[in-house]
């Protein structure tokens, strides 16, 4: 119980400061349609009512600052956000690529306290060498040089004192607003945001344990270990834990220091290059990618190799999703809106309620022009824009993994486009892409696909059977119930309800009256001034339910 108390203070505490930052950016009108002004301060209680804040220039920015503000739950929010161009405008998604998780560093002290509770030694004991000052701290944890007792130069990250506690408060109130949301706002219906927060809930805390950062490293080393341009930090795995992780150090430059890196003499074209390509056989080749290697996660070596960092953001694809996406790219080099909708349909991304010539009109308009363009003419990532946008409006959403995909497509882009202006990434997808489809017309992926197709269809006819009998002996007992789904039906019966409320109370009222007038009928006792005190008390209710009756029906306009 007492634990259970201290969770509750702590997620109204968390309201206090969520509120005052809303406040604070000029969100107070949010506040008040929610009905929690009174959980925030003294202060915010009034600011805002009568005067207004100072605010930055553009509604997305203000978002921003606040998720900032709010720190990690929401910059993951926001940056789970900004690679979901088919929920919110493009403005906002954009705004929300520029979270940073890049936090002021906390002290050593702490440092030192986690290493050792986590191994249950002192740091002396645990390593020769560890560098008080951070080299890079984020909102989740932060990075430190060390030395192993051996003398191996490694780099350990350290999770952030009371995170877990921290993130939980704010995924429960996330939760909270998430299902409010859900129930009364029906707009919010359409975009689950129960189901955003759940991607927010699984990403975060992928993110918080470092035994699976670790088991995606060894992961991505297996998958390059053959690939003499790419390089991936080697884990020492026993001196690793859920809140601390150590890693092989590499010293290398950040890929958007241009300036050193020509003083080195690297060619920024064949840099990359080799990233895309590296990218590319994520995708095609292992179906398991970095869905975040922007310029602050790629070191360049001093022999032009690449080293890529941080792998909490990951996602993968199936052989069956990857056969989708290039069916999927080659209807839109065909202006094949049909076959694009078809291929939408297997994602599970067409709702219902689509209205599919509209969407054939609109989606044939952005095609026309790809319209016969080689991949290599392709702009993949307008493409990609245009499409969300399209998405957006059509209230589609796609699933998190293609959202994720479409991400690390759009992060390595611009890291390409850092290197070399005009440098075309899908020049480097093409192969990848025609090896797919190549591989598919091959005898033998022929076979195996027919087979699959069979032994699908053999099982579907083997069930039947059953199923009908199972079907029949339902219905034969009367269980058998068919449920039909008509919006316009369900307002009729609230309406019919309503009414049936609304004559039931009047018929009350009726009873009361007549009641009443028998009670005096009879001159009962008590009186007041001669008139039977409960025949009096009898009026007065039937008044007032009579009154309150009246003032319903004017205000709603429905008798």
């Amino acid at each position: 119980m007492p634990s259970k108390l201290v969770r509750r203070y702590s997620m109204v505490k968390r309201y206090g400061i969520i509120i005052d930052t809303l406040v604070k950016y000029g969100f107070g009108y949010f506040v008040d349609q929610m009905g929690i002004r009174p959980l925030g301060s003294f202060r915010s209680r009034f600011k805002g009512r009568f005067t207004s804040p100072p605010r930055p220039s553009s509604g997305p920015e203000r978002v921003r600052k606040v998720l900032e503000e709010l720190g990690p739950t929401y910059v993951k929010f926001g940056q789970l956000l900004s690679m979901r161009q088919d929920l919110i405008p493009k403005e906002y998604a954009e705004e929300f690529a520029k979270l940073q998780n890049e936090v002021p560093s906390f002290c050593f002290d702490e440092v030192e306290r986690i290493v050792e509770e986590e191994f249950g030694k002192k740091i002396e004991d645990i390593f020769l060498s560890f560098d008080s000052s951070s080299i890079a701290a984020a909102s989740i944890g932060q990075v430190h040089r060390a030395k192993l007792l051996d003398g191996t130069e490694v780099v350990v990250k350290v999770q952030r004192p009371g995170i877990r506690k921290i993130i939980g408060s704010d995924l429960d109130i996330l939760y909270s607003i998430a299902g409010f949301a859900e129930e009364h706002v029906e707009e919010a219906k359409l975009y689950s945001p129960v189901e955003v927060v759940d991607e927010v809930y699984h990403s975060i805390h992928a993110e918080m344990d470092y035994t699976q950062e670790a088991r995606n490293i060894e992961r991505f080393r297996r998958n390059f270990e053959n690939e003499p341009d790419i390089v991936i930090p080697n884990v020492y795995w026993e001196y690793s834990t859920r809140r601390v992780l150590t890693m092989e150090y590499i010293d290398g430059v950040k890929c958007d220091n241009f300036k050193t890196l020509e003083e080195m003499g690297l060619d920024r074209y064949k840099i990359a290059e080799n990233g895309t390509k590296a990218f590319m056989k994520q995708i095609f080749e292992d179906g398991f990618f970095h869905a975040d290697m922007h310029s602050g996660n790629v070191l360049i070596l001093e022999d032009g190799r690449i080293c890529l960092l941080d792998f909490g953001m990951v996602g993968s694809i199936s052989n069956e999703v990857k056969n989708l996406l290039v069916d999927a790219l080659l209807a839109v080099t065909r202006e094949d809106v049909t076959q694009y909708l078809e291929v939408m349909r297997d994602f599970g991304m067409v709702p219902d309620e689509l209205d599919v010539q509209s969407f054939k009109i609109e989606y044939g308009y952005i095609l026309s022009k790809y319209y016969g363009r080689s991949l290599k003419q392709l702009d993949t990532p307008e493409m990609i824009a245009e499409t969300m946008t399209l998405l957006r409006k059509f209230r589609i959403r796609i699933p998190p993994n293609i959202a994720l995909l479409f991400k690390g497509l759009m992060t390595i882009s611009g890291f390409a486009l850092q290197m070399v202006p005009d440098f075309n990434v899908t020049v480097v997808a093409e192969p990848y892409a025609k090896g797919i489809m190549h591989n598919r017309l091959k005898p033998k992926q022929i076979a195996e696909s027919l087979y699959s197709d069979l032994w699908q269809t053999a099982r579907m006819l083997h069930k039947a059977p059953l199923q009908i009998s199972h079907i029949l002996a339902t219905a034969e007992k009367g269980y058998l119930n068919l449920k039909f789904e008509t919006h316009e039906m369900d307002r009729i019966v609230a309406e019919i309800s309503s009414s049936s409320n609304r004559l039931a109370f009047s018929f009350i009222i009726s009873a009361i009256i007549v009641g009443s007038s028998l009670i005096i009928q009879t001159g009962m006792e008590p009186h007041i001034g001669g008139v039977p005190l409960f025949g009096l008390m009898g009026f007065s209710v039937a008044a007032f339910m009579g009154i309150w009756l009246m003032v319903y029906i004017l205000k709603t306009g429905k008798i």
